[in-house]
């Protein structure tokens, strides 16, 4: 097999781009494969070096890890034109300090369910959400 046809070679190159895409390192971004059923997916998730918090930035499914992470790029360079941005404004459950986050969405309810991925419903209160502007 040569090295261009190399399956592990082409995946950690569609990561790297996404991660760059995406403006977080690796040590900020991880990359979440599961299967339900006989459906792929992949989690895309960021995590927040100040508060040190993860959330979900998109979720693709696939037939394999080249086609999901081939589907997370083509996200990654088109989201900005297709989704809108929220600010949620939010405080964890033992934390004494509020956060912002922002998050791109098709609506309130997927920045939501990007805010609590993984979390229990009351682990976080949530403040305020917000549509921003268009710019």
């Amino acid at each position: 097999m040569e090295p261009s046809t190399d399956i592990h070679v082409k995946t950690a190159k569609i990561q790297k781009q996404i991660e760059e895409y995406v403006g977080l390192g690796s040590e900020n971004l991880l990359f979440e494969y599961r299967k339900v059923g006989d459906v792929y997916h992949l989690d895309l998730i960021t995590i927040n070096p100040r508060h040190m918090q993860s959330f979900l930035f998109h979720t693709v499914s696939g037939v394999d890890k080249l086609d999901m992470l081939t589907k997370m790029l083509d996200y990654v360079k088109s989201y900005r034109e297709k989704e809108n941005s929220y600010t949620i404004q939010w405080i964890a459950k033992q934390d004494k300090e509020l956060h912002t986050s922002y998050f791109r969405a098709k609506n309130m309810y997927d920045a939501l369910d990007k805010l609590y991925y993984g979390r229990e419903i009351n682990a976080i209160t949530v403040f305020s959400v917000v549509l921003n502007p268009v710019s």
